[in-house]
């Protein structure tokens, strides 16, 4: 694939190259918006009980039926959203030598791609993104590091900018992870004490215009393999989601954020809330950027749904695994889409039985 199809300029492109057409039943136009709540999260974070009860009953329907909410007043800086989305612009308006100057390289998940065309050479999506590491367990300031190092001195203050923004989103994960365990009936610090040393991953997402957006897709249907999603969307629009056997719009807010269940929170329910399968679509006018951000585990812990809300759904469904386990098989083994977890549980309990 020529990387250069993937510059902000892509627009000028007449024809969708093969590589990146997908099927045409992957392609049916959305009908109508996702009716996702919009949660208030502001009584929550005040230590309003019967706000937070309201809140947890809230995400409960929404998890129970398709996984997806948005979140307003939720703590994270406006003004540090913009300035993310700022230093994300920076990045992608680059010449494409340098962007390649950071590649991914194989067996790793850190760095800049151009449509997962060092993974997979057919149904690529029309996108280029830019994935790099988070966590606090040390004093180490690892994003502003990472960029400072890898992309180099010129872009140290993007470092810093998403240094914060990840503080940010990791607080607000991990709170999220409270307002979960209530809805289910948990200890209410049961997921904050799974996810607090855990390393997330942080991916700014740029999907290009596209002459002819029918035949394309910026991500293809999917479920996320990891826990909890938080996503920034600008004002373009362009996320979908399968819901009621039909695709559904999510619109975006400039004062929200989109949150989603994954495939690995999806398990430690013990399969009440549910992983959806969602997509994002091209524009035929204006590229759309979003800032994703992915709660995740510590790799080597267990992971189990919790005693009580096994006990009270009287059976268990998933096995114990690690997301070690599940992180190398969408690495190595699959491409995640709408069955990643169906299909891990099948590969890791033969696995474990040929081993």
């Amino acid at each position: 694939m020529d990387s250069g199809l993937l510059r902000p300029e892509v627009g000028v492109v007449s024809h969708v190259p093969t590589s990146f057409v997908w099927p045409k039943e992957y392609l049916v136009d959305a009908n109508g918006e996702l009716q996702a709540p919009v949660v208030d999260l502001d009584g929550f974070l005040r230590g309003d009980e019967e706000a937070t009860q309201c809140a947890a009953k809230l995400i409960r329907e929404a998890c129970s039926n398709h996984g997806f909410f948005q979140v307003i007043n939720h703590g994270v800086d406006s003004c540090l959203i913009r300035e993310a989305h700022h230093q994300m612009d920076t990045f992608f308006k680059l010449p494409i030598h340098r962007k390649l100057s950071v590649h991914k390289t194989p067996g790793s998940m850190w760095g800049y791609s151009g449509a997962h065309a060092h993974r997979f050479s057919s149904q690529l999506p029309w996108k280029e993104t830019l994935s790099f590491p988070y966590h606090d367990n040390t004093s180490e300031h690892v994003v502003t590091n990472y960029f400072k190092s890898t992309i180099g001195e010129d872009f140290e203050q993007a470092g810093v900018i998403f240094q914060k923004y990840c503080d940010g989103m990791k607080q607000l994960g991990l709170k999220l992870t409270e307002l979960l365990a209530i809805s289910l009936g948990a200890d209410r610090l049961h997921f904050r004490e799974l996810f607090s040393d855990g390393c997330s991953i942080m991916r700014c997402n740029n999907y290009p215009s596209c002459q002819q957006p029918n035949l394309t897709l910026g991500t293809g249907p999917h479920c996320d393999p990891t826990s909890i999603t938080i996503l920034h969307q600008d004002l373009v629009g362009g996320l979908d989601v399968f819901a009621d056997n039909q695709w559904k719009t999510v619109p975006p807010r400039l004062d929200a954020l989109v949150v989603n269940i994954g495939d690995t929170f999806m398990a430690l329910s013990n399969g009440r809330y549910k992983s959806c399968v969602h997509r994002a679509v091209v524009n035929k006018y204006k590229e759309r950027k979003s800032l994703a951000f992915f709660l995740c585990p510590k790799e080597d812990k267990v992971l189990r749904a919790p005693d009580e809300v096994v006990s009270m759904d009287g059976t268990k469904h998933y096995p114990d695994f690690t997301w070690s386990h599940f992180l190398h098989f969408t690495q190595n083994h699959y491409r995640a889409d709408q069955a990643t977890l169906p299909n891990f549980i099948n590969w890791f309990l033969s696995s474990k039985t040929t081993n």
